[in-house]
């Protein structure tokens, strides 16, 4: 057991990215204590005994109470056990309804990268329209101000504006302390989402940090469209994409970062009348430049303190693309000549950025998540759009959290099932047999369905946290059935025929048994009940390791002994010694 409970980890161990980063401490330090607590178990733990336990000649009242109990438990389990293994095709058609549960629970269980956790932080994030100035984004910034100072459990809140762009803001919102606010991050935001929306002129939302340590800029859902089609085609496509996000309320605020609507002034020289009135095309450029963007000229120092002398046109002189013509250069024999004269300017839009993604043009629709929508829910919704819009020449992929959120599914599946085969082989080592390690195999599918049960009652999803603790469960789980297959073979090696020897052996493993599994769930249960900071990523994987034990344990004290009637192998007697009657 100890050794089979050690190779879980081993996969676990070896994961990498970011998933492998947060579970390989977990992974060796579980795989170590478990090595350290066989060797004690096989040394420490009898000494102890030894020199502890003592005979005693009479007990107390609650020693008999608990002893009755549990000798009347094991002659009922006897029976029942005994009945059960005279109608096999009734337990047997048990194990496939349960086994098939899982598969029905891992279709209906929703999934995503990582559980929300209440951080006691939220970021708010507005976007003005393309080509909008500092001051246009500080007036809005100042309004998201007032929404904080009216919002409840919000302790501190500071506003940025034009960053990381000059169209764009972020704010951070500190809320007060756990213990003394009684609504979940997620609530606050979601009570803040209609005010946001409710300024006109910026896109505004609020943001939770991701719970995995990602950029809180970085939205969960990153869809990407990659062709070889123009970019006035792929945007086409795009927005067909984005209005059928529009149709699903699951997607909060969805965008692209491809946009052709820039706004740009493309200012044409007249070479002709420039050179006619000796005015060199540097002279306008560096004019333009001066007067609308600035240029530092000088420094002057004061007081000990230093100032750059920057010159630039007044702000009320720039504001419109006529200005330009009224600024004036300095021609032939120092003659002021209007701009007006010697260029052309004319309003166009341009694309922000052109992005590509794999060596081929590319376009990231980004979306936020409403309360209750998961990360697996809205890709596989873009997914089914994807298929039904995208013309030949198109293809799809993720990006960001989307994209690590399909990577560590993979990779923990692959993770699990690895799992398996190390204890299978473990299992047939210890065993010299391949019959015995898929008996007591049988187990894992009963966990499943009882971890998949208790994650669906208990709101939990699909996500790196269950999902390791599924791998747990499985080393805990097959322990029950090491107990049953083990002892049974001891007593068929004496002679007992297939049913006696199971009886008797269950039996006799029954309270030890049950006794493991009740100090695992016991241990558990304060992971599944937790509060507070992080409870949100210990509740899962304690209500898998709940839910997984206990039904689990029920089942295997029945479908082990079933199945292993059904596939019992040849087992040798053992030659009585000299001068001892014969089993």
């Amino acid at each position: 057991m100890t050794l089979t409970l050690a190779a879980v980890y081993a996969p676990v161990a070896f994961m990498t990215g970011r998933t492998g980063k947060l579970f390989i401490e977990f992974a060796l330090t579980l795989a170590g204590a478990v090595l350290v607590s066989g060797f004690v178990a096989l040394t420490l733990s009898p000494m102890m005994c030894s020199l502890l336990l003592k005979h005693e000649t009479r007990h107390g009242k609650a020693y008999l109470w608990f002893e009755n109990f549990f000798t009347a438990m094991t002659t009922g389990y006897s029976r029942l056990l005994a009945a059960t293994l005279r109608h096999r095709w009734v337990v047997m058609l048990a194990f496939a309804l349960v086994a098939g549960a899982s598969v029905l629970l891992l279709k209906t269980l929703k999934s995503e990268l990582a559980p929300v956790e209440d951080r006691g932080v939220i970021l708010g994030v507005f976007i003005g329209p393309e080509g909008a100035t500092l001051d246009y984004m500080s007036k809005y910034a100042r309004q998201l101000e007032g929404i904080y100072a009216k919002t409840d459990n919000v302790e501190r809140y500071f506003v940025v504006a034009g960053n990381p762009v000059v169209s764009q803001g972020i704010s951070f919102v500190g809320l007060t302390d756990w213990k003394a606010r009684p609504k979940h991050s997620t609530a606050i935001a979601k009570e803040l989402q209609p005010k946001f929306f409710s300024i006109p002129g910026v896109l505004a939302f609020p943001v939770t940090p991701p719970s995995l340590g990602q950029s809180p800029r970085e939205r969960p859902v990153n869809f990407v469209i990659v062709t070889s089609a123009s970019y006035p085609d792929l945007q086409g496509v795009t927005e067909q994409i984005l209005g059928e996000m529009a149709k699903n309320p699951g997607f909060v605020n969805a965008d692209t970062d491809l946009k052709l609507n820039k706004p740009e002034l493309t200012v044409q020289v007249d070479r002709e009348k420039a050179s006619d009135t000796g005015v060199q095309i540097e002279t306008i450029g560096r004019t333009l430049e001066t007067m609308l963007g600035g240029r530092q000229v000088t420094r002057f120092k004061r007081d000990a303190e230093q100032y750059d002398v920057i010159v630039q046109t007044a702000d009320s002189d720039r504001a419109t693309p006529r200005d330009i013509s009224q600024i004036y250069v300095r021609g032939r024999d120092d003659r002021m000549i209007p701009l007006a004269n010697l260029v052309t300017v004319d309003e166009t839009v341009r694309p922000r950025e052109l992005n590509h993604f794999a060596q081929r043009r590319a376009a990231t629709i980004s979306a936020n998540l409403a309360p209750g929508y998961t990360l697996g829910e809205a890709l596989a919704f873009l997914d089914d759009a994807s298929r039904r819009i995208l013309p030949p020449g198109y293809a799809t992929d993720t990006a960001g959290q989307s994209r690590e959120f399909r990577t560590s599914t993979a990779s923990l599946a692959l993770t699990f099932l690895l799992a398996l085969a190390f204890i299978y082989l473990v299992l047939a080592a210890q065993f010299e047999s391949f019959r015995d390690p898929f008996v007591i195999m049988l187990t894992v599918p009963l966990s499943m369905t009882g971890a998949l049960l208790a994650l669906w009652l208990s709101g939990g999803t699909l996500n790196v946290y269950s999902q390791i603790g599924l791998v747990t469960l499985v080393g805990l789980i097959t322990k029950h059935g090491i107990l049953i297959v083990e002892f049974t073979n001891q007593l068929r090696e004496q002679g007992r025929a297939v049913g006696e020897a199971l009886v008797e052996a269950t039996s006799l493993r029954l309270r030890p048994i049950l006794m493991t599994t009740g100090a695992m769930v016991l241990g558990a249960i304060p992971l599944a009940f937790a509060g507070g900071a992080g409870a949100e990523s210990r509740q899962q994987i304690g209500w898998v390791i709940v839910g997984g034990l206990l039904l689990g344990t029920l089942l295997t004290l029945f479908v082990v002994p079933t199945v292993y009637s059904l596939l019992a192998r040849d087992v040798r007697s053992v030659e009585p010694a000299p001068g001892t009657a014969a089993a």
